[in-house]
């Protein structure tokens, strides 16, 4: 009779022999006991697929940088994180607004499907998973032996309860996440068994399956208008590799957290139990005084979340020997022209844009402005992803070239005396090979000045400012009038809203997923309510665009983002400039970390369970 319940039972008797080991070992500490978390698990194909074995309000922070810790105090490894920001709950319905709660929850809780090194869907609590021909139903079949942090088994009641808090109205999470879920029908089809439909097809429903379960079982009878107040968000529960120890408050702020390994995560078949013992956070008020740290060895890793914060991190690491660990985030720098202007007409005829693109050497911009922040970009997708198209064939800098076509373009306007038409050149036009351009008849006489003036909206920021300034430079010198707005970001994005602009200089976060998803950037019915800031209005691109949204197989959707960004390109639609860098340096103690794909920065811990601590 009990033979059934040998793995429960082995894992239960772990848990307590390890939860009384450490509280006998930390006797004297105070903080939550610890509850156990979640865990992580790869692999993807067509139709089954992969066998598996609102921003939360900022808190007041003290001024004060929190004294520097020992790598372990109690003869357990410890690996010692720095964060800067604040945490306020360890919940993952409401991390996507808090960077910092994110990174946290990411090792404490799971979701159904993670993404690998490629950005690619893989299982975690999901065992494998079926799509139906229509593509608005998946059925996911669940792992059955997950046991929670508490020694309770995991099953679909817990992926329905938590689809029902983001479904209600009372959720007070990120609105965009409770928005699509209420879009979404969950049905639990057996103990271990659930399906989802959907109302319209989306390619990329499972990286929507990357939020984190919550357990049913705790959370018994409290409805979504009491979660965000309720103390399981500092004492939470997960399936993870790691779970609270404990929690260390310095006046109105959490100052440190420790995170321990689980034992419930370590026994589940088929998963690599962490080496490190205890993960510490140190939350910090300001990126300054963790570098400090980090300088002084009183933390092992630090990363950058923001520009500015890169040369710093990357000196330190060059000063003291460090391991320094990059990769491109998932977003992209473009220069986007609007459509729609009254006041600059001229950017929806193709033969503008072209020439414009002609005569900017973007990689030497990018260069010259962000230095080792950045890369230059050639395509509206991320360079890795699986839908990526390399050598795309942009036009090559060649102000000769630049000057021609713009001839051309004030020619044409000066014969449509004013009238409103979409000015693309016809299909016979010598336009269609963009990396064969016309070359222009060689003339004796000085280049001419045209009457195109133009600003390029950015927002208050230095290096985003110096990019905008050396393209407005090397466009002046082809005759053109081109100055630079920099506005605060609230006036920049209003601006942005309202479509308030000629040019604008924008930063698109491609998602969490390497799915490539930028239909809300470039599809025609995203204006002007979505991100379509410029009313980019191409119906061939959108087109592709909602092909490849809405398919589910990936050979097809690949095909179609082909397709894409070689009409993306042909078109000049924008003029892609950059992917910011992530960077992750680490003390020399730490060995096995690897980057793969950045979707957010807790992706840095992908494989923290691979890493060592040497001394």
């Amino acid at each position: 009779m009990m033979r059934g319940y040998r793995i429960q039972l082995a894992a239960l008797f772990t848990a307590i022999v390890v939860f009384v080991a450490a509280l006998l070992v930390r006797s004297s500490q105070t903080g939550p006991d610890p509850v156990p978390t979640l865990s992580a698990t790869p692999t993807a194909s067509a139709l089954v697929i992969g066998q598996a074995g609102t921003e939360a309000p900022e808190q007041p922070l003290p001024t004060q940088t929190p004294q520097p810790v020992q790598a372990s105090t109690d003869g357990v490894p410890t690996f010692r994180e720095g964060l800067i920001g604040s945490v306020n709950r360890l919940n993952p319905l409401y991390a996507p607004g808090n960077a910092t709660e994110r990174d946290i929850s990411s090792l404490i809780f799971e979701g159904l499907i993670d993404t690998n090194g490629y950005g690619e869907p893989v299982p975690v609590l999901a065992r494998n998973w079926v799509i139906s021909s229509d593509g608005l139903e998946y059925t996911v079949f669940l792992r059955d032996d997950v046991l929670w942090q508490d020694g309770t088994q995991f099953t679909s009641v817990d992926v329905l309860y938590t689809m029902s808090l983001l479904r209600s109205p009372e959720f007070s999470g990120p609105e965009e996440l409770g928005a699509f879920w209420r879009t979404v029908e969950t049905e639990s089809l057996g103990t271990f068994v659930v399906r989802f439909r959907l109302a319209q097809p989306l390619g990329l429903f499972l990286d929507r399956l990357q939020i984190g379960i919550l357990p049913e079982h705790a959370l018994r009878g409290i409805r979504a208008g009491q979660l965000e107040s309720h103390p399981f968000n500092l004492s939470p529960i997960g399936t993870g590799p790691y779970q609270i120890e404990s929690i260390h408050v310095d006046e109105t702020a959490i100052r440190e957290i420790n995170l321990r390994a689980a034992p419930n995560y370590a026994v589940r078949p088929g998963v690599t139990p962490p080496a490190i013992s205890r993960v510490r956070f140190s939350i910090y008020p300001d990126f300054d005084a963790a570098l400090a740290d980090l300088q002084a060895g009183a933390i092992d890793g630090l990363s950058s979340v923001r520009r500015e914060q890169r040369t710093p991190l990357f000196l330190t690491a060059n000063d003291r020997d460090l391991p320094m660990y990059n990769q491109l985030e998932n977003t992209l720098g473009v220069l986007i022209f609007n459509w729609q202007s009254e006041t600059a007409p001229y950017f929806r005829d193709q033969r503008m844009r072209v020439a414009l693109a002609a005569g900017v050497d973007r990689h030497a911009v990018i260069d010259r402005t962000l230095g080792n922040a950045a890369v230059p970009a050639d395509s509206p997708l991320m360079p890795g992803s699986w839908a990526y198209l390399p050598d795309l064939g942009w036009p090559e800098y060649n102000p000769a070239t630049s000057r021609d076509l713009l001839a051309q373009t004030a020619a044409r306007i000066d014969r449509l005396d004013g009238e409103e038409e979409d000015v693309a050149p016809p299909p016979d036009s010598n336009l269609v090979a963009p990396g064969a351009l016309p070359t222009p008849t060689p003339t004796a006489t000085p280049p001419p000045v045209f009457t195109f003036n133009f600003t390029i909206l950015v927002p208050d920021d230095a290096a985003i400012t110096a990019v905008a300034q050396e393209i407005a430079l090397q466009w002046s010198q082809l005759g053109l009038s081109v100055s630079v707005d920099a506005q605060p970001l609230d006036e920049y994005f209003r601006r942005l809203d309202a479509g308030e602009f000629d040019s604008a200089i924008v930063e698109f976060n491609l998602g969490d997923s390497g799915d490539p998803d930028v239909y809300a950037f470039w599809n025609q019915g995203q204006y002007p309510d979505g991100e379509n800031y410029g009313g980019v209005d191409d119906r061939r691109i959108s087109i592709l665009l909602e092909r490849a949204r809405r398919d589910p197989w990936g050979i097809n959707r690949s095909e179609a983002y082909h397709s894409f960004q070689r009409e993306f390109v042909e078109r000049v639609v924008a003029l892609p400039l950059y992917y910011p860098i992530f960077s992750y340096v680490t003390s020399a103690r730490v060995d096995g970390l690897q980057l793969g794909f950045i979707g957010t920065a807790a992706d840095r811990f992908r494989n923290i369970n691979e890493w060592t601590l040497l001394n």
